[in-house]
């Protein structure tokens, strides 16, 4: 594995769990009017520490941009993954809240799972996959249950809303960056003429933007600790997923190889619970089911 791919990887997983716990401070004081509807962002955009949450997810998403420019995805989605760490860090700071077993369980859970996955499955590049099929089929599948977990979240909002549509919004980030991978690769091939004239970059416009609306959804009537544990665990496996798919990255398939990687990814969704459920994380307040939209600043600076 390159030095460099996994300091990209590991600076965007910092960025995005410092981003993600700013985000959902803020999101929680969002009017409940304004959920899965774009409002929520234009309300969102008058808070400070929402925007600069916004920024450092930003950053990270460019450096992890960077990063499947320079590595394979199916490697670059477990590094990923290590964001939960960093929003872990970021809570235990704020509460003063000490790890504990289940902090450091959580921790060696998911640091070993990402060290087994990557060793036994020693991912490395391929061939894209020519036949459009197998990406539509792949893309159409994650986006359709993305699709159907949204829908059911919208009949029980406050129980399992937040963790269906952080799981959608994570399933629809995986195909985010496999299709980043594929923006970059048209770019270095074609330039920006290539670019501008291939669906892919608009792909990724448009689901990073559904997908920003999901977490902030998910953000607003829900907990971290709800929440930011099933995008984690989500994203890398929907990443993986695509890569094998149809981005050519190549696994090790050998029957102990593949018992390894399981065990790997079963650790890190292990972990990621662990370290999402642990008493630093920010938990729900009680917010009124209607916020004026002027008030959001000023209920998040209080």
């Amino acid at each position: 594995m390159s030095v460099l791919v996994l300091v990209l990887a590991v600076s965007a997983a910092c960025c995005l769990g410092f981003g993600f716990v700013l985000q959902q401070n803020a999101a929680q004081h969002a009017p409940r009017a304004d959920f899965l509807s774009p409002r929520l962002l234009l309300d969102l955009m008058k808070v400070p520490s929402w925007l600069g949450g916004i920024a450092l997810m930003v950053a990270g998403m460019a450096l992890g941009a960077a990063a499947l420019g320079q590595g394979q995805l199916s490697l670059v989605e477990p590094l990923l993954a290590t964001n939960l760490l960093f929003a872990l860090g970021l809570s235990r700071r704020r509460t003063g809240r000490p790890l504990g077993r289940q902090g450091w369980a959580g921790l060696a859970l998911l640091a070993g799972g990402v060290t087994m996955f990557i060793v036994a499955g020693q991912p490395r590049a391929g061939t894209a996959v020519a036949d459009p099929q197998r990406l539509w089929t792949i893309v159409g599948a994650m986006v359709g249950l993305a699709l159907l977990l949204t829908l059911r979240a919208k009949r029980s909002r406050v129980s399992s809303g937040p963790i269906m549509l952080a799981v959608a919004a994570g399933l629809l980030y995986g195909v985010q960056d496999a299709l980043t991978r594929i923006t970059g690769d048209r770019f270095a091939a074609s330039g920006l003429a290539g670019l501008l004239t291939s669906w892919q970059p608009y792909a990724v416009l448009l689901i990073g933007v559904t997908g920003l609306i999901l977490v902030q959804s998910a953000f607003e009537t829900g907990s971290l600790c709800k929440s930011l544990p099933a995008l984690t665990a989500a994203q890398p496996l929907a990443g993986i997923i695509c890569g094998v798919g149809f981005l050519g990255d190549r696994l090790r398939m050998d029957a102990g190889a593949l018992a390894w990687q399981a065990t790997g990814l079963a650790a890190v969704v292990t972990g990621i619970v662990l370290l999402g459920m642990h008493p630093a994380m920010p938990r729900a307040t009680v917010v009124r089911a209607t916020v004026p939209a002027p008030a959001l600043q000023g209920a998040t600076a209080r």
